[in-house]
């Protein structure tokens, strides 16, 4: 295959990655533009320091979501890459997630959100359905505006950061603004400092295990649903509590028979083509922090990076409607160790510093306001 490759600062180079963290094979005929294979450090985006502080408070708040139960970091823990570490996801008491929790890091740069693609319009949107949502927050966005009034931290916070009163239209702006500081940094691929093992990997991405074709761009990712044959978590259907938020969740998207369905339709409440053959589509993960993301794919279901090569060395799992792009690669034991390595050179240092974690105690009980009658709220 012939590649055109831009280089950058340090003289590395990447075209590829493995697909949904994994490989995907394709022909090997064929060019691949430039711009495509434009990969790199992820550039910084311009952030508004105090509008992101504000936003850090909201983020481990317990008190946007309708018991106070959880924060926005219960599910995307700043240890585990702004993940869960589990294969599904823990959402609002009383409901059980269908899907693997995905990380935030670099989120602000995406196209497409969830890994159904469903929101494709921004991070104020993607806020706002996390907080209402009744599986996830359970969150009326007017008692939280009124609960945050009631806070001086807040009061002070929202005015020095321009937004005047507390209101939910602010914190919708202001958690994207924190999110926007989620941004990889100083992985060996970036630094140029990879093993040669990596190299070794990211020779065989390149050729062998060809794989830029859905990984590309900064994020190793194409922001496009693709089905690679992941095979389905039984415990959604096995769990009740799963199964019965993963039925209300399809019953508001319109999933057809969604009584009885056994499997995750995927990208398909998107498009929702007639003869079914987008079910079981998902979107292309980002490759940059899975040191720090396992279990891996949109349902948990491969639990160590090992796991996802050979996955994608046997040719995906068995679907219907499985891309025919994916093949067996053939690759021996050295040349999958390799692969790992070259992932493994994809992860950065960890966001776990004052920068990105609010230290301080969030109080929960609010003092008695005196003459309350007159108080201006």
């Amino acid at each position: 295959m012939t590649f055109k490759i831009s280089t950058h600062a340090k003289g590395f180079v990447a075209a590829a990655a493995i697909a949904s963290a994994g490989l995907l094979a394709w022909p090997t005929t064929g060019s691949f533009a430039a711009d495509d294979m434009a990969f790199g450090p992820v550039k910084p985006l311009k952030v508004d320091a105090k509008k992101a502080a504000l936003g850090k408070r909201l983020f481990y708040d317990v008190r946007l979501s309708g018991d106070a139960a959880i924060s926005c970091a219960t599910c995307h823990d700043p240890n585990k890459g702004f993940s869960d570490g589990k294969p599904l996801s823990a959402l609002y008491p009383g409901s059980d997630g269908w899907r693997n929790t995905p990380s935030l890091i670099n989120t602000a740069y995406k196209a497409a959100w969830f890994h159904d693609g469903r929101v494709g319009t921004n991070l104020n949107d993607v806020t706002r359905e996390n907080i209402t949502e009744t599986y996830i927050m359970n969150m009326d966005m007017r008692l939280m505006q009124e609960r945050i009034k009631q806070d001086p931290v807040y009061v002070k916070m929202f005015k020095d950061a321009g937004y005047g009163e507390p209101s939910n239209g602010s914190v919708r702006k202001a958690l994207p603004e924190f999110m926007k500081t989620l941004t990889s940094r100083n992985a060996p691929f970036d630094k140029g400092t990879m093993s040669v093992s990596a190299q070794n990997g990211f020779e065989l991405f390149k050729g062998k295990a060809g794989c830029a074709q859905c990984h590309n761009g900064p994020l190793f990712s194409d922001d496009k649903a693709h089905n690679t044959g992941v095979p389905n978590n039984p415990e959604i259907w096995s769990n009740p509590v799963r199964h019965t938020t993963y039925v209300a969740f399809g019953l508001f998207q319109g999933i057809e028979n969604i009584m009885n369905i056994r499997r995750d339709v995927g990208a398909h409440i998107r498009t929702h083509k007639s003869d079914g053959s987008d079910i079981g589509k998902f979107m292309t993960p980002s490759l940059r922090e899975l040191k720090y993301t396992a279990p891996y794919m949109h349902n948990g279901m491969l639990a160590t990076l090992k796991d996802v090569v050979n996955f994608y060395n046997r040719g995906g799992g068995n679907d219907v409607n499985k891309d025919p792009r994916i093949k067996p690669l053939g690759l021996s034991s050295e040349e999958r160790a390799d692969l790992v390595a070259f992932l493994e050179a994809l992860s950065g240092d960890p966001l776990t510093g004052p920068d990105y974690v609010w230290k301080d105690k969030i109080p929960l009980e609010y003092p008695a306001i005196e003459n309350w009658r007159d108080a201006r709220n």
